[in-house]
């Protein structure tokens, strides 16, 4: 593995966790003596100047975007772009940069809104992308070339690789520095940082309880609990609604309304992460994890996961599972 430039745009209104989640990722490389030295970090803002962050906090780069030489942006280059709220002048003369060098870099990375930047410099286009769930129609709408999926912590496609909000970076990065340098150089990194290597790109953005709202309804509120509470129960319609005292119809119906989801949906989300979670902290079997969970079998729970992570359980546990470090 040769050396690996980094370069971290910085502008005012960025994100500071954007910026230093996964710069402490890929600087914690250059501990291992394996790894030849690491990753070669250097930031750089318009003009060349410190920035203040969204947070309030001044962040000083190392040169002046203008002054990246033509040859710094190639093959070996890592090309990040945080998130944050980039106005005035700083706006255009990112993606004005970006338009003309990003395209040269050996990796596009953004976290979080950073995508937007991407986006707006025409570098996403034809490319599957994500960004923070807040931005994700903005995206798309302002933006059609470009297929925005916005459930994923993040998504990577070619060498065009994008994540969600502030922590996904973190993530991301991980994945990175383990596909240069090896799962233990990742993992030992993870653990330094006190966070997960083995969250999948694919994973929601949102557990099954934040991605849908909570009802105003207390009975519909307790009908949302309950599915938390008791994923392997009966959960039809029919059984839900008796609960909340309602008409199947009606509860359906308002169900949906007051979070955004039809009951059958919600169920199976909250199934899914279930499932999940018992395939990466137990070794319980396959079958006992898709009764447990509410599947009953386990064609039905490989049928739930290849819909909604691209993989069958025993995939995903052999990947993500206990014995997986």
């Amino acid at each position: 593995m040769s050396l690996r430039n980094v370069l971290v745009l910085l502008y005012d209104g960025v994100q500071s966790l954007d910026v230093t989640g996964p710069v402490e990722v890929f600087a914690g490389v250059a501990r291992f003596p394996q790894t030849d030295g690491g990753y070669r970090i250097r930031t750089v803002s318009p003009g060349g100047g410190p920035v203040r962050t969204n947070s309030g906090l001044c962040l000083v780069p190392d040169g002046a975007l203008e002054d990246v030489p033509a040859g710094e942006v190639g093959e070996g280059t890592v090309l990040l772009v945080p998130g944050g709220e980039c106005t005035g002048d700083g706006a255009p003369a990112l993606t004005g940069w970006l338009r003309t060098h990003g395209g040269r870099a050996g990796r596009l990375v953004s976290v979080c809104t950073g995508g937007m930047l991407l986006a707006e410099a025409g570098l996403l286009d034809g490319h599957r992308a994500t960004t923070h769930w807040a931005a994700c129609e903005r995206m798309a709408r302002d933006h059609p070339a470009v297929t925005v999926e916005p459930d994923p912590i993040f998504v990577r496609d070619g060498k065009v690789c994008t994540s969600a909000g502030v922590t996904a970076g973190i993530d991301l990065a991980l994945a990175l520095v383990e596909e240069d340098f090896g799962r233990d150089v990742a993992l030992t990194i993870a653990r330094h940082l006190v966070v997960f290597l083995r969250r999948p790109g694919n994973q929601a953005q949102f557990s099954a309880q934040l991605s849908a709202q909570t009802a105003r309804r207390e009975p519909l509120r307790d009908v949302q609990q309950w599915i938390a509470e008791h994923p392997g129960a009966d959960l039809s319609v029919e059984a839900l609604a008796a609960r909340a005292r309602l008409s199947p119809r009606h509860f359906a119906r308002a169900f949906q309304e007051e979070t955004g989801v039809t009951p059958g949906r919600y169920v199976e989300r909250v199934r899914v992460e279930h499932a999940r979670r018992l395939l990466e902290e137990t070794r319980e079997g396959v079958a006992q994890v898709a009764r447990t969970s509410g599947y009953g079998t386990p064609e039905a729970l490989r049928r739930a996961f290849v819909r909604t992570l691209g993989q069958p359980p025993a995939e995903y546990r052999r990947r993500f599972g206990p014995e997986s470090t």
